[in-house]
Formats: structure tokens, sequence, C-alpha cells
């Protein structure tokens, strides 16, 4: 992907390089220290008794173990397609996942841009759909490696000249490219991480591409990308982030 971005960019970068991208893997390490020290270690004796006790959603489905893994990885999809949604529209999440979204340039590296505390408030919602959706051990690794692949490739800076088409069954980096535009209307669609039909489903599908850049409009100053305002910007005051919509 770092190649073919590369090779085949959709819109010229715009900040300082390498430092932006070594900001993003710096904030990626430290939430994938999240998802490998605390997330894992937990969902994963859990799914081996979900799967145990066939307790869960996927788990009474009759047929064979691959099915029902198939399934689980189909509804942890749509049920990550709501958390998204709800980092948006509930303050203390959009607080957090507002330090992905000020990224002024997206590239597959801002797939890593997370706050370690977005990584952090999400394990106990991990654990309960593991619990509650039935899911298996294998399907749990089936699921992270796929969102993983899922999240680089769609953050990507790639102009894909069947982007369109990708996008009627999975979210291309076409249909993501929206969601991180400087408008609060492009950034209020396109949620779903990997099944492109969750956003077609419940309404919030868009194809509109406002003529602005990346990034949200009240953090325009690189200086607020720099790592440590980034890890603070959580606990400190808030400012609105979309002002320009607010004030019409």
């Amino acid at each position: 992907m770092l190649l073919a971005e590369r090779l085949w960019s959709r819109r010229p970068r715009t900040q300082a390089e390498p430092e932006r991208t070594a900001r993003n893997v710096a904030m990626g390490a430290m939430s994938l220290a999240v998802v490998a020290g605390l997330q894992l270690p937990l969902a994963l004796p859990l799914a081996g008794q979900v799967e145990r006790r066939r307790q869960g959603l996927a788990q009474q489905l009759p047929g064979p173990a691959w099915l029902r893994d198939f399934a689980a990885v189909v509804v942890l999809d749509y049920a990550t397609y709501h958390w998204h949604v709800a980092t948006h529209r509930v303050g203390w999440l959009w607080r957090l996942h507002l330090v992905h979204h000020i990224d002024l340039d997206m590239d597959a590296s801002t797939a890593l841009r997370f706050h370690a505390a977005d990584m952090l408030v999400s394990v106990p919602l991990r654990l309960a759909q593991v619990r509650l959706l039935g899911v298996s051990p294998r399907a749990l690794d089936w699921y992270e490696a796929w969102f993983f692949a899922n999240v680089l490739f769609h953050h990507s800076n790639i102009a894909l000249p069947f982007d369109d088409e990708l996008a009627l069954v999975m979210t291309s980096p076409g249909m993501h490219d929206i969601h991180h535009r400087a408008d609060a209307a492009a950034s209020d669609a396109n949620f779903s991480s990997g099944l492109s039909v969750w956003d077609r489903l419940h309404g919030t599908f868009s194809s509109e591409r406002p003529d602005v850049g990346m990034g949200v409009p009240a953090y325009r100053d690189p200086a607020d990308l720099e790592l440590l305002p980034s890890l603070l910007m959580p606990f400190g005051p808030q400012v609105e982030a979309f002002p320009v919509l607010a004030a019409e």
C-alpha cells in the first residue's frame, strides 16, 4: 500500500514528512499495545468459553463450525459500524475519536492514528461482543486480521479506477475519503469499516465529496497534530469541531 500510495495517489500531501507518519506510527504503537496487552488476553479465553458452551448468537446456528465463525465475523462487522457511529455522536467518545480525524492528510498511517484511550474504552465493548454475538477464537482472529487490513486499505491514499464498484461491497479508499473531509455532513457519513452494506442499510452512505481538505475545520494548525497535544487533546478544553456549519 505504501508503494501504491506513491504510484497512484488520490491527493497530494500537504504536511511535512516523515514527521507526520512517525507521529501516527507512535500513536499506533500505543494503541496496539492496549489491544495486544489487554484486549486479546481477555477476549481470547472468553471466546474459547463461548465456543465450548455454545453461547451467544452465532453459536446457536446449526451446521459446521466454519458457518458459525463466518456469521460471527459478519455480526462483529455490523457491531463495529454502530460503535463507529457512537464515537461521532456521543460527546466523550468523540473527544477520543477526534484525535484520529484531525490528520490533515490521510493515508495508511492515519489508520494507526488512534488515541490509546480510544482503544482502552473499547475493550469492555469487545468482550461484550464476543459473549453476546457468540464469537469463537478462530472468528475473533479472522475478524481482527480482516479488520486491520481493511482499515489500512480504506485509509490509504490510493486512486482506484474501480473504487465506486468496490464500494458496492466493501469500504473503499474513495468511500472513506469522504468520511475524513473537513465537512460536517461528510464526516457524518460512510461509517462502515468492512462491508459497506451497513451504511446503505441505515441511510448513512454518501458519494458526495465536498471540495474541502481533509481533517476537522477547528484544528487546521499543524501544531495540533504534534504527539503531545494529540495525546492531551481529549482531556483539555473542547472547541466546536465544525464551527462554520454551527454558525449557519
